[in-house]
């Protein structure tokens, strides 16, 4: 249900380059046009699709922004060019695009939460690699690291995911066809996403994706609609507790746990352990390392907290025990790059002392190899 006073969310989810998420955009575009709704266009990418192409006759589009960036010229969506005309609709395509620097938001996610701000519904489309909480696993999959993410948060804020499907057969068909890429772009793309095995994978991660986005909406309904039962009629509440390092392998494990509490509709915290609270004494690029890491965590919207102690594992399993926490994530110490804070030692030490919670150590896996 969307918040009051905001537009809503309609999200049209794929697996990869042409399935149809944007031709079934503009084609409910066409559909709500017929009925007398007031749509635009704000943002629409051809990619010389014919068919595509097509379905945008008759739709009004917001011409783009042009923003000079290093002697360059490139076109973005004119976010205040939206609100200035303001429709009922918008159809919003490619959500999970970064901006050219310059732009007043980094990410287009970002300025469709401003669209919606105004009381604007927004359709929009995105593959299932660019959620932030399966970059770890798309990156296990294809060996290519997705660098264009949108945080689950959104998503689960949208008011409708839709998931768009096509057999990977049919897909490669198409692509073979070049209904897809112009044929330069053919061998460039047989290399990455467009492989067999690794479509069928990535099929199989957008519905599971689908599954859980159904079943967390009826989670939540379930949930209101329970609200006032006595405590011994509600599920136990999970709390997830991840160990925050400068270890670079930080961000898996924080992708994993936010993973994990939607998964459990549990709260998250993220926290780093030091002598002291305001992490001075720390050199720094640890410092640094540490900050990217809860700022990424809080991003996710995970809490974070840095606790101050001299026994890193006596004080992580305090606050764990204090806050009731059920579950702690710790990443698995490797080879010669362990750092003094996560060596095996402290790993042992929190699995003894939390006897009494769940500890998950997650290991980063390599990438599939064909």
């Amino acid at each position: 249900m969307a918040e009051t006073g905001r537009g809503k969310l309609k999200l049209y989810m794929g697996y990869a380059a042409g399935v149809g998420k944007t031709y079934q955009m503009l084609e409910e575009g066409q559909a709500l046009k017929a009925q007398g709704v007031d749509v635009v266009i704000g943002y629409f990418e051809s990619h010389g699709r014919k068919d595509t192409i097509a379905k945008t006759e008759g739709l009004e589009s917001i011409p783009r922004m042009r923003i000079q960036y290093r002697g360059s010229v490139f076109e973005e969506m004119d976010t205040d060019a939206i609100l200035a005309r303001h429709p009922h609709t918008c159809l919003v395509d490619e959500f999970a695009h970064t901006n050219v620097p310059g732009s007043l938001r980094t990410k287009r996610w970002e300025d469709v939460e401003v669209l919606r701000d105004s009381g604007m519904d927004i359709s929009t489309t995105m593959n299932v690699q660019h959620l932030e909480s399966l970059n770890d696993q798309v990156w296990q999959i294809t060996g290519i690291r997705v660098r264009e993410t949108i945080p689950d948060w959104v998503v689960q804020r949208a008011d409708e995911v839709v998931i768009v499907d096509l057999s990977p057969r049919a897909l490669l068909h198409r692509f073979e066809r070049g209904v897809i890429y112009d044929r330069e772009k053919v061998e460039r793309a047989l290399q990455n996403f467009f492989r067999e095995s690794t479509l069928v994978v990535l099929r199989e991660l957008a519905l599971r994706e689908a599954a859980h986005e159904i079943e967390h909406r009826v989670v939540k309904d379930d949930a209101r609609a329970t609200q006032n039962l006595p405590d011994g009629d509600k599920s136990k509440h999970h709390k997830i507790l991840l160990l925050v390092t400068p270890d670079p392998k930080t961000a898996m494990l924080i992708r994993r746990a936010r993973r994990v509490s939607d998964y459990l509709e549990a709260e998250c915290f993220a926290v780093a352990v030091h002598a002291s609270a305001d992490l001075a004494s720390m050199a720094d690029k640890e410092q640094d390392a540490i900050a990217k890491h809860l700022n990424f965590a809080r991003n996710m919207r995970i809490e974070t907290r840095i606790l101050e102690g001299d026994d890193p594992a006596l004080t992580l399993v305090d606050f764990a025990r204090r806050n009731q926490i059920t579950q702690i994530f710790l990443s698995r110490p490797r080879g010669k790059s362990l750092l003094p804070l996560l060596h095996l030692g402290l790993v042992q030490r929190i699995v003894r002392l939390a006897r009494d919670m769940q500890v998950v150590i997650v290991s980063e896996r390599e990438p599939a190899k064909d």
